[in-house]
């Protein structure tokens, strides 16, 4: 039967570290990688995880990979701190690892948890995280924006839920937009990508629309409606920092 191990990176994880590692008390062993932080992060994972290591930041890929690489077992789930092993999600898992899994990978439904709701609609659902894999058949690989696992291999699908709480509130969502924003026009940029006002309008009109109506964002409600308002001005304002980047370059 393979044995799992459960990492986490963190910096300043406090509020929600403690929730996190216990939605994985059932796995063979828990990891915290932290970052320095300075709060009671290091405390409180400490007193739940295996191990707890402190490493310079290097990246979202490179911490992950550390991670994995002092794990005791192969088969690593990664977690984020704003993310919880939902019970059904938690019971597949078990259930697979009886026996060797058939794929190297496999990923997880995630549903975010925002002004309320469980939102299961617009462009957040749903979002597909390959989390569990074999390490000896994967790793992380950087992005620009977001990072992600690549495996050698077959990959599967789980059904169980990753439960993510990703933002405290509307300002909490908007400073992520903004970072992010930056972060996706380089990535734009660097591919040869090229912005102007014609295209900042219908892209930004397209997501709504996308948003919206096509992936239902209208059947949750004034929630539904803010996220795909939001969800169209994170497209506005990256294609309008992509747009200022080439006029800076060009000047």
């Amino acid at each position: 039967m393979p044995k799992l191990s459960v990492t986490v990176i963190t910096r300043n994880e406090a509020h929600r570290i403690a929730a996190a590692l216990e939605s994985v008390a059932w796995a063979d062993e828990r990891i915290v990688v932290d970052s320095g932080s300075t709060d009671d992060t290091v405390a409180i994972a400490s007193r739940l995880a295996d191990r707890v290591e402190t490493r310079a930041w290097e990246g979202y890929a490179s911490q992950k990979n550390y991670a994995a690489s002092i794990a005791t077992h192969d088969w690593i789930f990664s977690l984020d701190a704003d993310e919880r092993v939902g019970v059904a999600l938690g019971d597949e898992i078990r259930d697979l690892l009886k026996d060797e899994p058939g794929a190297r990978g496999y990923r997880v439904p995630r549903v975010t948890h925002y002004l309320g709701q469980w939102i299961r609609s617009t462009d957040w659902w749903p979002d597909w995280q390959l989390r569990l894999y074999d390490r000896r058949a994967g790793s992380w690989k950087r992005l620009h924006v977001h990072e992600s696992v690549a495996v050698s291999g077959p990959t599967g699908r789980l059904r169980g839920e990753l439960l993510h709480h990703p933002y405290a509130d509307i300002a909490d969502h908007l400073n992520t937009i903004n970072q992010y924003t930056s972060i996706a026009a380089d990535e734009l940029y660097d591919r040869g990508r090229r912005s102007g006002p014609f295209r900042i309008l219908v892209h930004a009109k397209l997501a709504f629309l996308r948003n919206y109506i096509l992936r239902g964002g209208f059947r949750q409600g004034s929630t539904g409606l803010v996220i795909s308002l939001l969800n169209s001005y994170y497209v506005m304002l990256k294609f309008t920092k992509l747009w200022e980047r080439q006029r800076r370059q060009d000047m």
